[in-house]
């Protein structure tokens, strides 16, 4: 028995079983962007990160609201006087004030039409341990949540890995822009009480991650009215309800409830977080908004594992309760969007790259159909590869996304500068116009940049495992592997 063998049975299933869900595309360009991260002087040739849905773009914002609020902290002069209090706070309910402000800051981001009670907001480490919690007060191990594709890779992690539970995709396509419609919700319930699988929910991310698409209200009455007919939950992740940028508006669930009769309240829950809307991932603030009693018992005890620190419920709840600040914020960072979003997807239709109409989110869902040597999936991942290898760009395949389709790629398009997003730009348009035949005029920005596509055949491999970034989550994932 091999050293490795031994060492397994002295850990648990969970430890050493493989549905971390990171054995994935989507995780193996991050790794390829952290083993030669790109920067403008040290390492102009390095890969740009587009795989990371991060809002960087409102940072001086909230830098200026820190410098003239410094009694927000309790590592200043100013708020030193409330650091006993908030050193030795411990009441997993959370500050009231923290619940009060995110109540009151999840309303404006939903344009004030609904109105939510700071009662119901339970606490979690970012919106990854939010679905975790959820998941371990609706489902065993074994039941199925229904999730319409192209998902979120790491729901299969966040969702599954340490819960038991499986989901099973609703397949969306292009025919109408990878909107879910009833017929597919219903085939999708339908085979899996077929094959005897116990369906407790359904999970749609709303807006869309990856499409920065948003539901319209009677798509989402109609996906209320189809899990009141089968009695089974809905997770609506809103994560990105403050990223929208265009019209159409968000609707949030909780708007429809007020204009369904009949609803089964106790069967709806959000998932909830400021790492997208504010950009503040790092501060590992997750929340669930659930209208069911029982659930917010349970999860409230649940929450005493991954509960959001004393510290940084206190910075936010002086934040998040400055209306004036709020509203700016929120205004200027839709601004801000639209414009990157714009500025790229232009680039790109000088080349003759579409991409799926969108109006919110941190990222576009790009149709590189055009040119796949196969139309396959297979052809999909040759593509991505030479995007990786190459053109040293991480942009995630929609495979990787469960999509039904080859040929799609999400970039993410707010987690850099404006001379890095004219770099990628740069990049991905001289290599579709070598791919075309053709000769794209390239404007330098920077004289270190010097763009190369050597005609070497890659290997199928990323890297190689001596190129791993120490803190690349999974090491071992078969892409990374082989030789």
């Amino acid at each position: 028995m091999s050293f490795e063998s031994k060492s397994h049975q002295l850990l648990s299933k969970i430890a050493t079983n493989n549905k971390h869900g990171e054995n994935s595309p989507y995780f193996d360009g991050w790794k390829a962007y952290e083993s030669n991260p790109f920067h403008p002087t040290k390492n102009p040739q390095g890969v740009i990160q587009m795989g990371l849905a991060e809002n960087q773009l409102c940072f001086d914002l909230i830098e200026e609201w820190i410098r003239n609020n410094p009694k927000a902290s309790i590592c200043t002069p100013e708020g030193v006087n409330q650091f006993r209090h908030i050193a030795n706070f411990q009441d997993y309910h959370g500050l009231p004030e923290f619940r009060n402000a995110v109540a009151n800051f999840m309303s404006k981001v939903r344009g004030g039409r609904v109105r939510f009670d700071p009662d119901r907001i339970l606490m979690s480490g970012g919106a990854t341990g939010a679905n975790e919690l959820i998941m371990f007060c609706l489902a065993d191990p074994g039941d199925a949540f229904l999730v319409p594709s192209p998902y979120y890779p790491a729901f299969v992690r966040d969702l599954c890995w340490r819960t038991g539970m499986q989901l099973i995709p609703v397949q969306c396509d292009s025919s109408n822009n990878f909107k879910i419609t009833r017929e597919a919700l219903e085939e999708a319930y339908e085979k899996a009480k077929s094959e005897k699988i116990n369906v407790k929910g359904l999970i749609i991310t709303n807006p869309s991650n990856p499409l920065g698409t948003t539901i319209e209200k009677e798509r989402l009455k109609s996906i209320v009215n189809f899990i009141n007919e089968k009695n089974i939950h809905l997770v609506c992740d809103e994560i990105y309800a403050g990223t929208v940028f265009t019209t159409p508006n968000f609707t949030s669930v909780s708007e429809v409830l007020q204009e369904i009769e009949h609803c089964k309240k106790d069967l709806i829950h959000i998932i909830y977080s400021l790492s997208k809307d504010m950009g503040l991932p790092g501060f590992r603030v997750g929340l669930v908004y659930s209208y069911n009693d029982e659930v917010v018992n349970c999860g409230r005890k649940m929450s005493s594992f991954g509960l959001v620190s004393s510290q940084t419920q206190h910075f936010l709840a002086s934040m998040l309760s400055d209306n004036m600040f709020v509203e700016n914020f929120l205004a200027e960072s839709s601004r801000r969007l639209k414009e990157r979003r714009e500025f790229f997807t232009k680039g790109l239709e000088k080349v003759n790259i579409t991409c799926l109409p969108s109006n919110a989110g941190l990222f576009f869902w790009m149709n590189l159909k055009s040119l796949l040597k196969e139309k396959t999936f297979e052809g999909e991942m040759m593509l991505w590869r030479l995007i990786i290898n190459e053109v040293k760009l991480n942009v995630s395949p929609g495979s990787s996304f469960n999509c039904s389709e080859p040929g799609w790629y999400r970039v993410c398009f707010a987690n850099m500068d404006d001379e890095t997003v004219e770099i990628a730009l740069m990049r991905i348009r001289a290599f579709v116009g070598r791919q075309k035949g053709k000769t794209v005029e390239i404007k330098r920005w920077n004289s270190n940049l010097r763009l190369s596509f050597s005609s070497r055949r890659f290997e199928e491999n990323v890297m190689s495992p001596h190129m791993m970034s120490p803190h690349s989550p999974m090491p071992h994932s078969p892409l990374v592997r082989a030789t």
